[in-house]
């Protein structure tokens, strides 16, 4: 077992505009009216208007900080954890801390990404460094901007995403305290790569041969269908490893904090892992497929409604482009 003494002491989020209805998203696709609940169950989701993702992450850290009663003087180190970038160079991280007007502060920054799972992979990766005294304190920030990547021609992808950010601090729990990271584990199997990506922009298709008959590679590309496949044979293995490696059974939890990808993905894990409705906390009604941030979001929104609370177990899960699967199993 990999326990970890590292507790969440604050989280926060920020939601650009007053949200947009799958009605709307309807007529933005030319689809009848309904088809967009019924093929997402995304009642609503975010688009930015002026804001860039650094501007967004400053909000949503700020509340986190605010939230864990600290100030960024009392940060270590600032991780932004997203699958979009605000630009190649430098790292989003470093525009989060300048968009705080920590510009002078010389607190590190620097990204992890593994798209929909990079809240989790920082998280994960970050506690073994706080466990090791390298950081007392660490700003983990996902901010996404998914809306300026969609190809509205696919509909079933386009239908699915949202604008916004969330941020959590990390510190070293106290002695006696339960707070703990139990055990994670993260998987990449990557026949399946292309069932999710944006193949422009690297150095691959780099930006400078962008011509109008190739815009469909810069833009994001899902085949849902064989996602869905290649993680349902997956899970099962996985989560023997994530979970019963370390005792644990999913009856151990009081919450399921999962990617929110799709219905469909939804459904798999709750049938696939026997996961309760009490246990699962669902968010894409509210926010739609908001990439990494989709994990800390709901993070943030079930400490503020109480489903969470010191001493519960909860378990972080999803998939993200790779393909890959991930999971933290923690004490609040």
């Amino acid at each position: 077992m990999e326990t970890r003494h590292v507790k969440i002491t604050g989280t926060g989020r920020y939601l650009p505009g007053t949200g947009i209805s799958a009605e709307a998203i309807d007529l933005r696709l030319g689809t009848e009216p309904g088809w967009v609940m019924r093929k997402t169950s995304v009642a609503n989701r975010h688009f930015v208007e002026e804001e860039t993702a650094s501007q967004m992450g400053a909000h949503a850290a700020q509340e986190a900080l605010q939230a864990a009663a600290l100030t960024f003087a009392d940060i270590d180190c600032l991780v932004c954890a997203s699958g979009t970038m605000e630009q190649p160079i430098p790292c989003t991280a470093a525009l989060i801390q300048r968009a705080l007007g920590e510009e002078d502060s010389g607190v590190p920054c620097f990204d992890i990404n593994s798209t929909c799972l990079s809240f989790v992979t920082a998280l994960d990766t970050m506690s073994y460094l706080i466990e090791a005294g390298r950081y007392r304190r660490i700003l983990i920030v996902s901010s996404e901007i998914a809306s300026k990547g969609l190809n509205w021609r696919d509909k079933e992808s386009a239908a699915l995403f949202g604008d916004g950010a969330a941020a959590a601090v990390v510190e070293r729990s106290a002695e006696g305290e339960p707070a703990r990271i139990l055990n994670a584990r993260m998987t990449t199997h990557s026949a399946g790569a292309k069932h999710s990506e944006i193949r422009g922009g690297g150095s691959g298709i780099p930006a400078g041969s962008y011509r109008e008959e190739t815009a469909a590679d810069y833009l994001f590309s899902m085949d849902g269908e064989a996602i869905f496949r290649q993680a349902s044979r997956l899970l099962p293995d996985f989560m023997e490893g994530l979970l019963g490696s370390a005792g644990l059974a999913m009856a151990d939890f009081k919450l399921v904090v999962p990617h929110q990808g799709s219905v469909m993905a939804m459904k798999l894990l709750q049938r696939k892992l026997g996961i309760s409705q009490e246990q699962m906390l669902y968010i894409a009604p509210h926010y739609g497929n908001v990439i990494a941030a989709s994990i800390p979001l709901g993070l943030d929104m079930a400490v503020r409604e109480g489903r969470l609370e010191r001493g519960d177990k909860v378990l972080l899960i999803g998939t993200s482009a790779g393909l890959s699967l991930g999971g933290v199993a923690l004490v609040y």
